[in-house]
Parts: C-alpha cells; sequence; structure tokens
C-alpha cells in the first residue's frame, strides 16, 4: 500500500466516524495507553503508518510517519552520529514517534537541551472532520496565530490523528558519563546553581540524598566536567528509568504525580524523586492527592496525575476558565464533534 492509499484510509475512517459522530480511540503501539483517562471509541491503529519520509543529515531535519517506533528511528539517525534533539521518552519496545507527540512528556535533558515540543518544526494530520491538512515544515509556520504543529504535542491525540512530523535532530554525543556526590538537597541546588552554563550536563536528579548529574559532549569537557563535580561514578541507566518513567521508584504503589515547579522550590518529605534540576518533581500518592496539589499551589506549580489506577479521573484539575475556553474553541475549530480520543483529556472532549 502507498503511503497515498495508507493516508486515506485513515482518513476515510476518520470522516466516517464524523458522518456518524462515532467516537474512535487512536491507537499507535499502544504502549501509552495508561496515560490520560480512559477514552470513548472504536480504536483506529496507525501502527502501520510507519517509515522515514525524507532525512537530511546536513540540515539536521527527519521527517518520520507517526507510528514508526522510536527506536528505529534511533537507529537510522546513529547512522549519521545523530541523535533526537529532544530527550523522548518510551514506555517500551513498540513505542512510538506519534505516541510521544502525543503525550508530550520529555526526558532529563528537558533543562538543558529543550522539550520535545521545541523540536518540533511541522506536522501532518487528520482533522477530526476527516481532511488532510498539513502545518509547519522544515520552516516553523503559525496558522491564524497558533502553531499548530506545537499544540498537537501534550494534547493526547485530541486535535488530531498525527500522519507524520518533522523533528529536529542534533550530533551524538562523543560520551556520557554519570556522576554521584552525596548532599543534602539545598547543596545539591546550590552546586546545580554554580554549574549551570557551565558544565554540558544532559541530566540532572536527586533522590535519598544523592544528586545524580549525567554529562555528554566531547570526550575531553565530559571529563573535565566530571573531575570538577568530583564524587563517585554514577549508573547510567538512573537516567534511562526517569526517562521512560521505569524503576524502582516508578514501580512502587500509588497515582503517580508530577510538579513542575520553581527549581529553588525547597524538599518535601513525601517527595523522594527530584528531577530537571529541581524543576520537576515526582510523588507516589495512595489516595488523597492533597499534599501534592497544596504543594503545587505553595510553590504556584503545576500538577499533573500521570499513572494510576483510576482511569476516571484526567490527568489535570478545573484548569483555569479562560485557558478552557482557549482550549475548548481550539477543540471545536479541529474535532467539532470531539470524535478524537473524546474523554482522554477532558470528560466532554
Amino acid at each position: 500500500m502507498t503511503d497515498h492509499d495508507a493516508t486515506e484510509t485513515l482518513a476515510e475512517a476518520v470522516r466516517a466516524a464524523y458522518g456518524a459522530a462515532a467516537p474512535i480511540e487512536i491507537v499507535g503501539g499502544g504502549t501509552r495507553r495508561a496515560f490520560g483517562r480512559a477514552p470513548i471509541g472504536t480504536p483506529l491503529s496507525v501502527a502501520a503508518h510507519t517509515g522515514i519520509v525524507e532525512y537530511d543529515p546536513n540540515e539536521f531535519v527527519v521527517t518520520v510517519r507517526a507510528g514508526t517506533p522510536i527506536g528505529r528511528l534511533e537507529e537510522i539517525l546513529a547512522r549519521e552520529r545523530q541523535a533526537l534533539a529532544a530527550d523522548v521518552p518510551r514506555a517500551g519496545a513498540a513505542s512510538t514517534i506519534g505516541g510521544a507527540l502525543a503525550i508530550g512528556l520529555t526526558g532529563p535533558s528537558r533543562p538543558f537541551s529543550g522539550a520535545l515540543r521545541d523540536a518540533v518544526l511541522g506536522v501532518r494530520l487528520i482533522s477530526g472532520t476527516g481532511e488532510v491538512l498539513r502545518f509547519g515544515g522544515r520552516v516553523l509556520k503559525n496558522v491564524a496565530g497558533y502553531d499548530v504543529s506545537r499544540l498537537m504535542v501534550g494534547a493526547y491525540g485530541t486535535l488530531g490523528l498525527i500522519l507524520d512530523v518533522s523533528l529536529r535532530t542534533a550530533p551524538r554525543a562523543e560520551v556520557t558519563e554519570v556522576r554521584d556526590v552525596a548532599l543534602n538537597w539545598p547543596s545539591a541546588r546550590a552546586a546545580l546553581r554554580r554549574w549551570e552554563g557551565g558544565l554540558p550536563m544532559t541530566g540532572a536528579c536527586y533522590t535519598e540524598g544523592v544528586l545524580s548529574v549525567r554529562f555528554a559532549g566531547r570526550t575531553e569537557r565530559v571529563a573535565a566536567a566530571c573531575r570538577i563535580m568530583g564524587g563517585e561514578s554514577g549508573d547510567p541507566a538512573l537516567f534511562t528509568g526517569l526517562r521512560d518513567l521505569q524503576g524502582a521508584f516508578f514501580a512502587r504503589p500509588g497515582d503517580l504525580w508530577r510538579l513542575l515547579v520553581p527549581p529553588d522550590t525547597p524538599w518535601d518529605p513525601p517527595e523522594t524523586l527530584i528531577d530537571w534540576a529541581g524543576a520537576q518533581r515526582f510523588w507516589r500518592v495512595a489516595g488523597d492527592p492533597a499534599a501534592v496539589l497544596a504543594c503545587a499551589a505553595r510553590s504556584r506549580g503545576q500538577a499533573m496525575r500521570l499513572l494510576g489506577t483510576d482511569r476516571s479521573r484526567g490527568p489535570w484539575g478545573a484548569g483555569v476558565p479562560a485557558t478552557m475556553a482557549l482550549m475548548g474553541r481550539i477543540k471545536a475549530a479541529m474535532d467539532p464533534r470531539a470524535i478524537l480520543n473524546r474523554g482522554r483529556l477532558y470528560p466532554d472532549w
């Protein structure tokens, strides 16, 4: 089946759903279905929509179909000594690039190399009416005041069925090293402030009294950074687990909450893992999340429930009325009958 035929098959399925006002659930590798609410609708698979559309290593841009597994994309980039410009999480070998965009999370390198949203140059998608649309491209463009391609990141598939995406790539690091040093959190945060901008950090987390920092880049710079930090050699798997929300901490029972806060926010005892050099905090909560929400309010941060057993509860709270109104207008324009992943983010859409 040609790319045109595959696209038309998906578009026709969406048009039929639109005509019948019948919700559909967009499914790629199926590895991220636990995120957000349980959507309403008949599954529509994009897993077969795979492959590289265009790749120009000299321009550091790759255009890839949404059903392509992230691991397969990274193998292709590695042949040119390149990697994705953003730290893209995955929930298993079948995790796709389209699913990563839909959930919108970025791994430990976020404070140092930017968010996944920053790496998106353009998308081709199917709207909720079944129309095939293209936004952005190799040169970023805005449509009606909105950068629609980046709106897809973190929309949980509620604004459009992503067909393919153009992403920035970056040179692959020569070496990567992790160093650990035992410190209390105030001392750890003070050290990170001293090193920010001067050392080639691509990750900085704090848990159980230990600051772990990942350095990546040219061999000489990484070696010098390790000497400056001191401490002991650490485990690179710690940052892989952080990226993919896997490992001992994430295997604990209870809902997984994420707080985005100012980096200098004091450490709170119920919270056992600090990432993004202080700006991202993970909590495991059994039962009432009042402590998490109170911490977010005190720090003027943002709380998000990532994973939990009760799928009737979405990732966000009620939201600010003005923000919700804006989101509603965008949703109405992209998916007027709310057939795409209905209920995944909010009960009505």
